[in-house]
């Protein structure tokens, strides 16, 4: 007697994802992540909008607050002086034989002052701070977290927001107008020290049209854009290095997100500042305008 084969029961191998399917399962776990981190980052600034409010006496002390001014501030001055007297010689440098075929070399002072105050030395001085503090800020708070010593720090009852971040974030937002107005100072001095000492032009009419084109609004708006970039390069690198994960690599990384993000945020800022105080001042001038001819 033979005995009846069965027939098999086990079920057929389930179909491998079309390449279309992996490709949209990758872009929506990126979304997500992202999203992640912008509900993330949005919390972080408001704890740290509340700590700036509710823990004065917290990040207010003078030794820990000052030290801060003192690292984003007084250590950037040489890097900013030497570096806004170059941009200034070399905007007078490119524009001086243009001027100077229509006769007009004394009165690039006015171009070259509303150049540097309006746009180049807010726009200078922040890439400078994103690059030499911002980096810094970065690398300092993940190094802190990835040793666990923010942990630490919330384990004894302190608010790690209140003591590293809110000094960090205002000595930015503070610093960024003081060193702004050294950028414009010496860029306006280079362009003076190319146009008149090196080039031969009147000093005495380089300053004076120089005077009567640049008003109060020019400095302003520049002071302003100032601050915002100041701000967004604090919050953007502490928000970096607070939340970094991954040990020494994860620093590392996070250095440079905090740089190319904060570069990022200072041109686009720029664009929407500007378009928006250039409709500002219509309003509070009642668009008049200064030709320079």
């Amino acid at each position: 007697m033979t005995a009846s084969t069965s027939p098999s029961t086990s079920s057929p191998p389930a179909p491998s994802p079309g390449l279309g399917t992996v490709v949209l399962a990758r872009i929506g776990r990126r979304v997500r992540l992202n999203l992640e981190g912008m509900g993330q980052c949005t919390r972080f600034t408001a704890a740290m909008v509340h700590a700036t409010t509710a823990a004065v006496r917290v990040w207010a002390r003078w030794d820990r607050f000052s030290r801060q001014l003192y690292e984003v501030g007084t250590r950037s001055i040489l890097v900013i002086a030497v570096t806004g007297a170059f941009i200034g010689m070399i905007l007078a440098l490119e524009t001086f034989e243009q001027f100077a075929a229509f006769g007009l070399e004394s009165r690039m002072g006015m171009i070259i002052n509303v150049s540097v105050v309006k746009q180049i030395g807010p726009v200078l001085a922040a890439v400078m701070v994103a690059g030499r503090v911002g980096c810094s800020l970065a690398a300092e708070l993940g190094t802190m977290r990835v040793t666990q010593q923010i942990d630490a720090m919330r384990a004894l009852g302190v608010d790690p927001i209140a003591v590293l971040v809110v000094p960090r974030v205002l000595a930015c937002t503070i610093m960024t107008p003081v060193l702004t107005t050294l950028s414009d100072i010496t860029g306006i001095g280079g362009g003076w020290l190319f146009t008149v000492v090196i080039s031969g032009a009147s000093g005495t009419e380089y300053w004076t049209h120089a005077a009567w084109f640049l008003g109060w609004w020019e400095p302003m708006t520049g002071l302003i854009k100032a601050t915002v970039f100041g701000f967004a390069i604090g919050l953007i690198a502490c928000w970096k290095g607070y939340s970094c994960r991954g040990g020494a690599a994860g620093v590392g990384r996070a250095t440079t997100a905090a740089f190319v993000v904060s570069f990022l945020a200072i041109i686009m800022l720029n664009f929407f500042l500007a378009d928006f105080m250039n409709a500002l001042e219509q309003v509070v001038l009642g668009g008049t305008m200064k030709s320079p001819l």
